[in-house]
């Protein structure tokens, strides 16, 4: 998620489908200490470019990864790439714009390359410039994570450190999730358009991320923090984010060498409970679910107001799982199933998902 802010000291405003003021004291730690200058990631952070002639936008910088001796600040690619706008060397700063006044901070790290939006990741590296930040990979309210990424999974205890809503936990409410995501070409202007995503990762809460936290590393929340997701879009209610995993993939592909975290070498099989306990469904019926809804995905995400789609926890049953539909609250009502090939079908209404 990516903030916007205007030319004045004074006004710091949220990228979304309207403008919104943000008060960070609404959220989590308020974010407080990811806006200021920081040697740690899950902090505020962009490109210097930015900006158009009334807003500059910033979001934040998740954390760090290394190929060879390089090491990489790993963020979205309309965070550092200014949504595929952005040339190779451009400077990236910390704090971002928005924390600043829209005035140029201390530079940070160039942009380096990300893959194309469209390619199913909302991604980008900037090389790390020496004496600038931790060369640990230490993120803020987090330390330092594991190396060792972990497939994201229903139900799945999960936290994240941004610039807006600062550290805050959650548990991953669906997975192979397909959604639709609005863009605006250039920073608060410019054409507006839709990248669709495939075998994402929702996230079902109000609390876990704002405007502004565009770029957040998702660990695991467990001692060991292990890399599950790149935060990069949502609507009030949700975040959305790519698997890691894949993101380490395209981001080798368009560096043309291998792209790892920087960090610790441990795994945690067991996450920490968030906001109650923590309940995975069954890899069996995870799998039922997954192929009813491979089904009609089609179908369903042709439908007038459904921007989303995938698997997660039945209501009923936390052991069971479900297909999740995520309709626009705002549009005429969809016509949902109420069950697909034996499988139940939960409805989630939600304001349309926005990378901001």
């Amino acid at each position: 998620m990516k903030t916007m802010g205007l030319f004045s000291r004074s006004a710091v405003l949220a990228l979304a489908a309207c403008m919104l003021t943000i008060a960070p004291s609404l959220y989590a730690d308020g974010g407080d200490n990811h806006q200021v200058v920081s040697a740690n990631y899950g902090v505020s952070g962009g490109n210097i470019n930015d900006t158009t002639r009334r807003f500059c936008c910033s979001g934040t910088l998740g954390s760090l990864v290394q190929s060879g001796s390089n090491q990489y600040i790993l963020s979205n690619n309309h965070v550092l790439a200014r949504g595929d706008q952005a040339a190779a060397g451009e400077d990236v700063s910390q704090p971002g714009l928005i924390d600043n006044g829209c005035q140029v901070p201390r530079i940070v790290a160039d942009f380096t390359t990300a893959p194309a939006l469209g390619s199913n990741v909302d991604a980008a590296i900037a090389q790390l410039r020496s004496g600038t930040m931790n060369t640990t990979g230490s993120i803020e309210d987090i330390g330092t994570i594991s190396s060792v990424v972990k497939a994201p999974a229903v139900g799945m205890s999960v936290a994240k450190s941004g610039r807006t809503t600062g550290f805050t936990t959650a548990t991953i409410g669906s997975i192979n999730t397909s959604v639709n995501v609005q863009y605006q070409q250039n920073c608060g202007s410019g054409k507006k358009f839709v990248v669709s995503y495939t075998n994402q990762v929702v996230i079902n809460s109000s609390t876990f991320s704002a405007g502004g936290d565009s770029g957040s590393l998702i660990v695991s929340n467990s001692s060991c923090h292990q890399p599950v997701a790149l935060l990069f879009a949502g609507s009030s209610t949700t975040t959305i984010a790519n698997p890691i995993g894949e993101v380490l993939s395209k981001l080798s592909a368009a560096l043309g060498s291998s792209v790892s975290f920087v960090g610790g070498s441990c795994t945690s099989s067991r996450e920490l409970a968030s906001r109650g306990q923590s309940v995975e469904p069954a890899d069996a019926a995870v799998d039922r679910a997954m192929r009813a809804m491979r089904a009609r995905e089609k179908d369903l995400m042709s439908r007038s107001g459904i921007i989303g789609i995938g698997v997660g926890a039945s209501e009923s049953d936390p052991n069971d799982a479900s297909i999740v539909i995520y309709i626009d609250a705002n549009s005429p009502p969809a016509s949902v199933p109420r069950q697909i090939n034996g499988v139940r079908v939960r409805r989630v209404f939600t304001e349309p998902f926005v990378a901001y």
